[in-house]
């Protein structure tokens, strides 16, 4: 959906960008880069389609993969 705009299960064009964020008390959409606080974190994006309901998640920073990449990877 990111790349092509449309829903790769019912190929509506009907699509929504919500951006990710980590809020306070841990809330929102995000992977978190510190054990200790989601000052440190990656928001990560939802594509939605409201035709269908069916949804993407990405990354959407080279730069935040990169610091996932340090995080967990072993």
């Amino acid at each position: 959906m990111k790349n092509t705009g449309e829903c790769s299960k019912c190929q509506s064009t009907d699509i929504v960008r919500i951006s990710g964020y980590a809020g306070p008390s841990a809330i929102g959409n995000y992977v978190p880069l510190s054990e200790i606080s989601t000052l440190r974190a990656v928001g990560v994006t939802r594509f939605l389609c409201l035709a269908c309901g069916f949804s993407e998640e990405w990354v959407e920073k080279r730069i935040d993969l990169e610091d996932i990449r340090k995080r967990y990877q072993k």
